[in-house]
């Protein structure tokens, strides 16, 4: 598996038609919106929120076209108002989402922080998933290869991977195979796509 994030041949799991472009895909790679009570389109970034709920693409362009279209209010078949900056508050909601899951996945055993740790791990044969903080040093996570067959997250800053693991920052980390290394994955391609500016760039790279 290259450094790209997760494989695109996963075909299981219920599909949906993302409002914004179209396409029909995994429902995993969607971000689903509801109307709150008040009116206010709510992002359901854990798909479990009542009522009726229209998808859109884990991207910036295709939220960005969804709220430009009123593409929302005419999905849900109700008016409904738009936080200011949309694809910010998603991104923000789906960085919360995957700390917790990655934090969550410490406490059980199934991931560790920093570079010695991880490279045992690796050594091992031990881990599923190489994380690495983008604004890591280049030349320090070059050091680290992504597991055979594994997958790679290389989009969360520090500071993130930090709160995950209860530290002020962690440039290295990587989780064991099973338990919630495949939901962290899912959760963080979604952020990518979020991050990432039309020609592919990390928009945190700099």
């Amino acid at each position: 598996m290259s450094r790209g994030g997760v494989s695109k041949d996963r075909q299981d799991g219920p599909e949906r038609k993302c409002i914004a472009t179209g396409e029909v895909q995994p429902k995993y790679g969607l971000i689903r919106f509801v109307a709150g009570p008040d009116g206010q389109l709510v992002p359901d970034v854990a798909g479990k929120l009542p009522g009726r709920g229209v998808y859109v693409a884990a991207t910036r362009e295709a939220l960005e076209k969804a709220a430009a279209k009123n593409l929302f209010s005419r999905g849900l078949k109700q008016k409904v108002d738009l936080p200011e900056d949309l694809p910010g508050l998603v991104e923000e909601l789906l960085i919360r989402r995957v700390v917790d899951l990655i934090s969550l996945a410490r406490k059980s055993g199934d991931a560790v922080a920093g570079y010695e740790k991880v490279k045992t791990w690796l050594d091992k044969e031990e881990a599923e998933v190489l994380i690495q903080a983008v604004d890591g040093s280049g030349r320090g996570k070059s050091k680290l290869s992504t597991p055979h067959h594994g997958r790679y997250i290389g989009w969360l800053t520090a500071d993130e991977l930090g709160m995950a693991f209860g530290r002020e920052t962690v440039i290295h980390a990587a989780l064991a195979s099973g338990g919630l290394g495949k939901r962290v994955v899912e959760e963080a391609q979604r952020l990518r796509g979020l991050r990432e500016t039309n020609d592919g760039r990390g928009r945190r790279e700099g």
